[in-house]
């Protein structure tokens, strides 16, 4: 580990998460190893992860983004929200569709947007509110994972948001969790917008799937290894991020992406207050899941979580769709 000092010359101190820490050696201790994606978000994980969304292999933001501009203003037309909040907002490129279809419809006033990394937010927050004077804006920095709270209480016709197959990163038990604490905040008039790739199928191949996940110029290899950095960084590890390679592929049993970093040679790395943590050359350390869908599992998902599907939207080759769900007992009677 290189000694970085500050401008006396004194070696900078090192505040750790102690809730990251426990986490992050929890993992390097599986069997698979792994670590949680979002650890891969931090503001220049963030700018690489809108890099890849730029690449010609990675379909998702694009086909996602033209379903949403097919059919998000006759849904906002119909069921006119007034409030948004968004989880896993990244830049809000897509919450613009849906912000525009608002503003045209004159119902919403309210986007809440939910991420993990506090200044990358900090900066949509600001561009948004130059774009939309008459928006108010709420960021909220806030784990998804976990029991979060909104700065402000939602108003009525609320949709809660998740798109970019953000989903695909959980399994399906902790999917629906994830879910279930979506619902329990919804209220009568509520709606739950889910982005969900689609599984391998007549138009999308396998081969086509993997390939989103390994661009020809490396972009995603990139957002990989930059998990290493967070840890040398966070942490004060001493993991050597050139000393593992990218590996993306889908599991057609689990019917997922997984993306591991395969060490090039046996790796030792020192975790101040976790220990020393040992990766074999050929060993991998997985940093993320990506599940693929259909209909079956969306809907034994939903019912899992209290939501059923009210409407259902897919590309023309049938490589995404965009569910609109509600609570299995909401029959659209608001209170104000």
């Amino acid at each position: 580990m290189s000694e970085a000092t500050d401008h006396l010359g004194a070696a900078p101190t090192i505040h750790v998460d102690e809730g990251m820490l426990r986490d992050v050696v929890e993992g390097l201790c599986r069997p698979q190893k792994e670590l949680s994606p979002k650890y891969l978000y931090d503001t220049r994980g963030s700018e690489l992860f809108e890099e890849i969304t730029r690449t010609d292999e990675y379909y998702p933001t694009r086909v996602e983004q033209a379903l949403l501009e097919r059919v998000i203003p006759g849904w906002v037309a119909e069921l006119r929200p007034r409030g948004f909040v968004e989880l896993g907002a990244g830049s809000a490129r897509k919450s613009r569709v849906v912000l525009d279809a608002m503003e045209s419809e004159g119902g919403g006033n309210t986007y809440m947007p939910v991420d993990v990394s506090g200044d990358f937010l900090q900066e949509v927050a600001t561009a948004l509110r130059d774009e939309y004077p008459e928006l108010t804006v709420e960021p909220a920095v806030a784990d998804m994972t976990c029991e979060f709270d909104l700065p402000v209480h939602p108003p009525n016709r609320t949709w809660y948001a998740l798109l970019g197959s953000t989903i695909g990163n959980f399994e399906e038990a902790q999917a629906a969790s994830l879910l279930r604490r979506i619902a329990v905040q919804m209220k009568p008039g509520d709606r739950f917008l889910l982005g969900a790739d689609r599984t391998p199928g007549e138009y999308k191949s396998r081969e086509r799937l993997e390939l989103a996940y390994n661009d020809r110029a490396g972009v995603t290899a990139q957002f990989t290894h930059n998990v290493l950095r967070v840890l040398n960084r966070e942490l004060d590890a001493d993991f050597d991020v050139d000393g593992f390679e990218h590996n993306a592929f889908y599991d057609p049993v689990e019917e997922r992406i997984e993306i591991h970093l395969v060490a090039r040679s046996d790796q030792v790395a020192t975790i101040p207050g976790g220990g020393t943590i040992h990766v074999a050359e050929g060993e991998s350390i997985r940093t993320e899941l990506s599940h693929k869908y259909d209909r079956t599992r969306i809907c034994r998902m939903f019912d899992e979580a209290g939501l059923v599907i009210d409407r259902w939207a897919e590309d023309d080759e049938g490589f995404y769709a965009l569910v609109l769900g509600r609570k299995k007992d909401d029959t659209d009677v608001e209170t104000d």
